[in-house]
């Protein structure tokens, strides 16, 4: 329960559909073959994922528009799994990797995809609306250490403090 709490004040307070100004998210996106379950591999950490292991990404058409997102991740100390439901729509076009992202009510903040491997869709580098919110996700619990290198090489050149990245225990 803490978790989603504390992501949705998070979210309601921050309400911006802004991104770093390094960050541009990739065009030619698929949507359809971003959906599904992504396994988060490193994150700059936040509150509302304190902790967390096992930590995933679920995302799965809406019936008319946009993704429903379920985040998930296991509390070791609480020994229970906390989750947190949300929508995402497109900000622009929905061939550009930005979506705007709420778990809660009418407040909206960026989902910048800035990083993709578009030939199979295996792993994807993600930013919030500010350099504080970074992502690693891929379609497995493990990468190669390329993917990793590449990601902390990307990461760095726009920004971010990757010195304090924490690598999710699956």
């Amino acid at each position: 329960m803490k978790f989603v709490v504390v992501l949705l004040g998070m979210l309601s307070l921050s309400g911006c559909l802004g991104m770093p100004e390094r960050v541009k998210p990739v065009d030619n996106f698929e949507l359809s073959r971003y959906e599904g379950k992504w396994y988060e591999i490193a994150r700059l950490d936040h509150s509302f994922e304190e902790g967390l292991e096992r930590v995933t990404a679920e995302y799965l058409p809406l019936e008319k528009s946009g993704v429903a997102v379920i985040n998930r991740g296991y509390d070791p100390v609480e020994k229970a799994w906390q989750q947190a439901d949300g929508k995402a729509f497109f900000v622009n076009r929905d061939d550009i990797g930005h979506l705007q992202v709420s778990f809660f009510g009418p407040f909206y903040s960026s989902y910048v995809v800035f990083g993709l491997d578009k030939e199979d869709y295996q792993y994807a580098f993600v930013s919030g609306p500010t350099l504080d919110y970074l992502w690693l996700l891929a379609r497995t619990p493990q990468v190669p250490q390329s993917v990793i290198d590449q990601f902390i090489e990307d990461a760095q050149s726009r920004g971010f403090d990757t010195d304090n990245l924490i690598f999710v225990k699956h």
